[in-house]
């Protein structure tokens, strides 16, 4: 049978308007994917957790002392992500798996398989590297009235081999599992602002009782530290946030409102040597213009 030429050209078109929306349909989802708030989780330690300054978040565990002024928050109202914060001051690389304290879920369990931003800083607390410097400077400078090298003199290459033979392999692997439970997501790293000048400077010694000597090798120290998390970066596809040249003359020696880090006696957070509100702004302003965000 003969099928009349007005119904063959009407289901011509039929069949053309189908495959219109099948080809549309894909494109759809995908701008719906896009036009969506960024899912941005925030991982990490204190200086992520922005610990030690007011106020303090309310969804966190006190132990943490997590800030709604920390980076990751700063960077979410500038942003409009849709922020999930797991930061926690004090956390190693192994409380990404494992719970860090009672009740402080892993911080790897914030993370989605269509999560789209990551950020951390980590590292700083694995074998103890900045509390233990800072205590054993601190202490022996204070000893020493300010002269001389005596942390360098005690503990010569001590922390640095730490830092290469544990601290680099974890940071690695930690980067990892997140690109793992995470693989779609864009994830930065933070390297740690400077706590300290290059060189001793006349009058930071009341606050940051550290001996002359001593300034540059945990200076020095800080350097290979925030060099190894690059490096990790580098060999996970990660995005390193370089805070090395921004944070210059933005050390716990300068004055309030200079300052990015608050000295070890006599500043303004209840967590000394740690970033403070303007710090933190900071951190948030470099990733912005890392990521291009």
């Amino acid at each position: 049978m003969q099928v009349p030429a007005r119904l063959r050209r009407t289901a011509a078109a039929l069949v053309a308007g189908c495959a219109l929306l099948a080809l549309a349909a894909p494109a759809q989802a995908q701008a719906d994917t896009a036009g969506r708030a960024t899912r941005y989780v925030a991982l990490g330690d204190s200086y992520s957790a922005g610990s030690g300054i007011l106020p303090l978040d309310p969804s966190a565990s006190l132990l943490c002392a997590r800030s709604t002024a920390n980076y990751p928050h700063v960077l979410a109202a500038r942003t409009g992500a849709v922020l999930t914060d797991a930061t926690c001051g004090g956390a190693q690389t192994k409380d990404f798996a494992g719970s860090q304290y009672p009740g402080v879920a892993p911080q790897l369990d914030a993370l989605r398989a269509d999560t789209d931003l990551v950020t951390l800083t980590i590292g700083g607390n694995d074998n103890g590297t900045f509390i233990n410097a800072i205590l054993s400077c601190g202490t022996l400078g204070a000893l020493s009235l300010g002269q001389g090298s005596p942390c360098k003199n005690a503990n010569g290459s001590k922390f640095t081999d730490e830092i290469d033979a544990n601290t680099y392999p974890r940071v690695k692997a930690a980067l990892l599992a997140v690109k793992a439970k995470s693989p779609g997501a864009r994830v930065a790293v933070l390297g740690y602002p400077w706590i300290l000048p290059a060189a001793a400077q006349p009058g930071c010694f009341v606050t940051m009782p550290i001996a002359k000597g001593d300034v540059p090798y945990l200076r020095d120290l800080q350097t290979h530290l925030n060099a190894v998390i690059a490096r990790a970066a580098a060999e996970t596809g990660s995005t390193y946030v370089d805070l090395s040249a921004a944070s210059e003359g933005h050390d716990a020696c300068k004055p309030i409102g200079t300052r990015w880090v608050e000295p070890a006696l006599f500043g303004t957070n209840f967590v000394p040597v740690h970033p403070n509100a303007l710090g933190e702004a900071k951190m948030a302003e470099r990733v912005s213009a890392e990521l291009g965000l």
